[in-house]
């Protein structure tokens, strides 16, 4: 049984680590999965401490991915009406054209947001362009972490 759970969990951190580039996979939760089925394992390799803690960083990333690409924006100098497009762009993107949408939704959106509060087009592509700094940002660091989970993963199963 124990070999069950080490394949599934190495499954879910695999689909974690791809997820961490993929913005409609939820890749830090996946891979937190699969840390949680090796600690189905006995003995459980990870203390109730160590989940805690992981859990609460993975929740602190997942909200910070969708804050990221606003601050990015925000950074260029985009107004409320960039992080209000940014916003309505990562809304519409994720439900209307996933994938494509939650990497571009909020780069269009800012981008409108600019031209419809008054600015000039170079202006508002500026706030766009720290749209895409910010969702690199955020997805540098989800794949960061991602491999980090990944790594205590192994460990716990080699050792």
């Amino acid at each position: 049984m124990e070999i069950i759970w080490i394949v599934l969990g190495a499954v879910f951190i695999i689909c974690g680590i791809i997820g961490a580039f993929l913005p409609v996979v939820p890749g830090l939760p996946l891979s937190y999965i699969g840390l949680l089925c090796l600690q189905l394992t006995s003995p459980p390799p990870f203390t109730l401490r160590f989940l805690v803690v992981w859990a609460l960083i993975v929740l602190m990333i997942q909200l910070l991915e969708q804050i990221a690409t606003i601050a990015g924006a925000r950074k260029m100098g985009a107004t409320g009406y960039g992080i209000g497009g940014s916003i309505a762009g990562i809304v519409l993107g994720f439900f209307f054209f996933p994938p494509f949408g939650i990497v571009f939704g909020p780069i269009i959106g800012a981008f409108a947001g600019e031209m419809i509060g008054g600015k000039s087009s170079d202006l508002a592509l500026r706030a766009a362009m720290g749209a895409v700094l910010g969702f690199f940002v955020s997805t540098l660091l989800k794949v960061m972490v991602a491999l980090v989970i990944a790594y205590y993963f192994v460990s716990a199963v080699i050792v």
